[in-house]
């Protein structure tokens, strides 16, 4: 366990995919999507051991700040941050870098989601020993690369550079391109060529590296910190410096607003299973199927239908006769019933409901 390095969390996405389970005020990561606790929890637990409690920062929005706090009681307060408003990843990477940079200027820090799912916590600890160590070692930007296992479409890409030094027996290299999320065509030769990974937005970089590259290639979005910094040396509190100067930050990616333009990105190679469980079909990889294909979770039963995902939260019992291919989710308020090939407009239906002063509780 390293005392000069950091970890940060990012916890503050609404999980709109997951409606109606997932809520502003309850989202996805503080829900047991995939098995028994809440996601944020189990990202907490596979990280024990690789840095202690006092360097670890878990980045959500005000809305949720308060759960997140008891959903891990055992966070300090002060390291649970809550933005103001949701200004993309980009405005998240540069206040993790003034959170940790206040502690210790040069030291190394991992920004990682909250709501990812992996098994192997050994091989991930692995991994990410190695991206620390080249990070701490060179003055590069690491990004963690997932082996590409199908054509996805729903990911963004990496496609290799030139080899590195890696550690641990984890290959790695330069980043050569990072790619948006490709049409199946596309997918499918990337796959074939074994020159991509999957993005999964998982980063490892030294502050005072990470803030030159922002001065350098995003300075408008490294002036915005750089305000807030001001603000606190003059005694402001941080909730009061974020809620004057974050909202003017611009809503941008780290990929567009970085990495894409860096002088130099490294990705260590993964060795261990991953899953962003990014929609609700996704929960049919990591639960039981019965002899027609169904996932069934909570009081559910399907007759004559296959290929569902039927879950019910509480005491109803939600059934699906004669019906192929739906996800429907049953909670105490609210209830979703769509094909599963249309799962990832939830989202669209979030927004739709948020508009709408009648729907909008149901948020």
């Amino acid at each position: 366990m390293s005392n000069d390095r950091f970890i940060v969390i990012m916890a503050g996405g609404r999980g709109e995919r997951f409606w109606p389970a997932s809520r502003l005020n309850r989202p996805k990561q503080l829900l047991p999507i995939v098995g028994k606790e809440p996601l944020l929890v189990q990202t907490l637990a596979r990280l024990e051991g690789v840095v202690p409690p006092d360097r670890m920062f878990i980045l959500t929005n005000c809305e949720q700040r308060e759960q997140v706090l008891e959903t891990c009681p055992w966070v300090p307060a002060g390291q649970v941050v809550g933005e103001p408003v949701g200004r993309d990843t980009a405005p998240a990477v540069a206040l993790a870098r003034l959170l940790v940079s206040r502690k210790s200027p040069n030291a190394a820090f991992a920004m990682l989601p909250a709501d990812h799912v992996i098994r192997d916590i050994t091989g991930y600890q692995s991994v990410l020993k190695t991206a620390f160590s080249i990070a701490e070692q060179q003055e590069t930007l690491v990004t963690i690369g997932i082996q590409a296992e199908y054509p996805a479409t729903g990911y963004g890409y990496i496609r290799k550079g030139a080899s590195l030094q890696g550690e641990h027996g984890h290959p790695a290299c330069s980043v050569a391109e990072f790619v948006e999320k490709p049409d199946r065509a596309t997918a499918e030769r990337y796959l074939a060529s074994g020159q991509y990974y999957w993005n999964a937005g998982m980063f490892v970089w030294r502050a005072d590296v990470l803030h030159q590259q922002l001065q350098k290639h995003a300075p408008g979005l490294a002036d915005g910190i750089g305000r807030i910094e001001s603000a606190l040396a003059g005694g402001e509190s941080l909730d009061s410096a974020l809620e004057t100067y974050y909202p003017d930050m611009e809503k941008i990616s780290i990929d567009y607003a970085l990495l894409e333009h860096a002088d130099s990105v490294s990705v260590v190679e993964s060795a261990f299973d991953w899953d962003d469980v990014g929609e609700w079909p996704a929960v049919a990889r990591h639960y039981p199927k019965d002899d027609r294909g169904n996932v069934l979770d909570g009081h559910s039963v399907v007759e004559s239908g296959s290929n569902n995902i039927v879950i019910s939260h509480g005491d109803r019992l939600t059934a699906v006769l004669g019906a192929d291919d739906l996800v429907v989710v049953q909670t105490e308020d609210a209830t979703l019933v769509c094909p599963r090939s249309r799962a990832q407009e939830v989202k669209k239906l979030v927004a739709r409901l948020d508009k709408d002063p009648e729907t909008r509780p149901w948020v």
